[in-house]
């Protein structure tokens, strides 16, 4: 086990023994016997999950696309800006240049 702040981390093997011991506090044989209507009346009473609602019927995955080695020049503050993020921030500036092409190929 790992832990980062408040964040918990386990090993699928660890995950197992706990629940062999079992320490873990799910009761997987009545949620297995729960028909599709106690499952939604469930997630519908969920505060958590409030006003939540998902079309999953198209949802498709998104494999990660190998990424592209690029040297570019950017304004000094708007890369300060995006280091100031911390880490992640390559990753940051990828995601508002891929809502800008999406955007872009909506309006066709």
């Amino acid at each position: 086990m790992k832990k980062h702040g408040r964040i918990v981390r386990y090993t699928d093997e660890e995950l197992r023994a706990m629940q062999e011991r079992g320490e873990d506090l799910s009761d997987w044989a009545a949620a297995a016997a729960m028909t599709q209507e106690e499952i939604e009346a469930a997630i519908a009473g969920d505060p958590d999950e409030a006003d939540l609602v998902f079309d999953w019927s198209k949802a498709t995955p998104e494999l990660p696309q190998p990424k592209a080695v690029l040297n570019m020049r950017v304004d000094a503050d708007v890369l300060d800006f995006f280091r100031r993020q911390g880490k992640g921030y390559q990753t940051k500036i990828n995601a508002v240049l891929r809502s800008y092409v999406e955007e872009m190929r909506r309006r066709g």
